[in-house]
C-alpha cells in the first residue's frame, strides 16, 4: 500500500512560522486561497488536491493586530471542514499557542469551561489529530479531547538555551506557582541529564481570587545560582515577577525566565524592566507585537519553535515515536 502523501498547509497570520517549519521539512507549503467579503465573512480553500493525503495545517491561535482569537479560530476550523470534504485522509491541527486553554475547570458557580468547548469544535469538523506547544494544563488538554492529541514542550529549545548560555552557572529551577510543578520537573530531571551534574529545585506560592494574585513563600535551593523560573505564559508577567523577586530574597544571584508563549499584554514592558529578571528566553510561537518597549526587547531572547514542529510533523507522518518530544 502506497504511502500517504504529507501536505502542509499554514494559513497567512501564522505564514511566518509556516514557511519556517516547511524549511525544516525540506518540503514546500501548499497553496491556498483565504478571501475576505465585503461583511465580515470569509472562506479558506485549498488550491491542491488533498483527497488520500496526510494534512497538517500550522495556525497559532493567539490575538493579534488584524485577526482576533476567535477570527483566527473560526478559520482554523472552517478550513479544516474544507479539507476534510474535499477528501483528505486524515487532518492534523498544529496550534502552536492553543487559544482558551486556561479556562480548564470551574473556579467559579456555572463557569464555563472553555478547553472542553474549544475541543467539540475541532471534533465537529472532522479534526483528527490535535498538536500544541506547552498547553496550560497537560491533562486538562488531553481529557477534554475524543481524538488523539500531541502536547508537544518547548524544554529541549530551553535546554540548548542553558546549554549555550549558562553552562557555567550553578542553575535552580523554579516553577512559580504550585500548578506549574509538573513542567518544572520535566525541565528538572532534563537538564540534568543533558547537564549531568545536580540542578537545585524551588518553587513559589501563587494564589489568584478575583484577579488578585497573593502568596509569598519560596522554597528550594536557590542560594547563590542562577534561577530558572520556567513558565507556559507571560501575560503582564506579574507572576513571573513575583517568582523572581522571591528567588533573589532567596539569595538568587541571577534570575533568567523561560517561558513558551510571550502575549506580553499591558504591564509586561514594566515587569521585564524590573532589575529582579536578568534576561527572558520566549519561543516565536506569539509574534512580540505587543512589546514595543526597546529596553524590554533588549532583554528578550527569542527561541524558534519551529525545528521542533517541524520533528513532531515529520514523526507523526511517518508513525514514529513522540515521546522524547512530549511533556509526558
Amino acid at each position: 500500500m502506497a504511502e500517504e502523501r504529507l501536505c502542509l498547509f499554514a494559513l497567512h497570520a501564522t505564514g511566518r512560522i509556516g514557511a519556517a517549519v516547511a524549511a525544516a521539512l525540506d518540503r514546500p507549503l501548499a497553496a491556498h486561497e483565504e478571501r475576505e467579503f465585503e461583511d465580515g465573512e470569509h472562506k479558506t480553500r485549498p488550491l491542491e488536491a488533498v483527497r488520500g493525503a496526510d494534512v497538517f495545517v500550522l495556525q497559532s491561535l493567539h490575538g493579534g493586530p488584524e485577526q482576533s482569537v476567535n477570527d483566527k479560530l473560526c478559520r482554523l476550523l472552517f478550513f479544516i471542514g474544507a479539507l476534510k470534504d474535499a477528501g483528505a485522509a486524515r487532518v492534523t491541527a498544529v496550534t502552536p499557542y492553543l487559544c482558551y486553554a486556561r479556562k480548564d475547570r470551574r473556579t467559579k458557580p456555572n463557569d464555563p469551561v472553555t478547553t472542553r468547548y474549544v475541543a467539540s469544535l475541532f471534533e465537529a469538523v472532522g479534526t483528527d489529530v490535535v498538536v500544541t506547544l506547552d498547553v496550560h494544563n497537560p491533562a486538562a488538554f488531553e481529557n477534554a479531547f475524543r481524538r488523539p492529541t500531541v502536547a508537544l514542550t518547548a524544554v529541549p529549545l530551553f535546554i540548548d538555551y542553558a546549554q549555550k548560555n549558562l553552562a557555567g552557572d550553578t542553575l535552580c529551577v523554579v516553577s512559580p506557582d504550585p500548578g506549574g510543578t509538573k513542567r518544572a520537573d520535566v525541565f528538572h530531571d532534563a537538564l540534568e541529564a543533558a547537564l549531568k551534574r545536580p540542578v537545585g529545585e524551588a518553587f513559589a506560592d501563587k494564589r489568584r481570587s478575583a484577579g488578585v494574585v497573593s502568596g509569598d513563600l519560596f522554597v528550594g535551593e536557590a542560594e547563590g545560582a542562577t534561577a530558572l523560573v520556567i513558565d507556559d505564559v507571560i501575560s503582564t508577567g506579574g507572576t513571573l515577577l513575583r517568582a523572581a523577586r522571591a528567588a533573589r530574597k532567596a539569595g538568587a544571584k541571577r534570575v533568567v525566565a523561560l517561558v513558551t508563549h510571550g502575549l506580553f499584554m499591558p504591564g509586561a514592558a514594566a515587569v521585564l524592566g524590573d532589575p529582579a529578571i536578568d534576561r527572558l528566553a520566549v519561543t516565536d510561537s506569539v509574534p512580540a507585537f505587543q512589546l514595543g518597549d526597546k529596553a524590554a526587547r533588549a532583554k528578550v531572547d527569542t527561541l524558534v519553535a519551529a525545528p521542533l514542529l517541524a520533528e513532531a510533523i515529520r514523526r507523526l507522518h511517518a508513525g514514529e515515536t513522540l515521546t522524547d518530544l512530549l511533556v509526558f
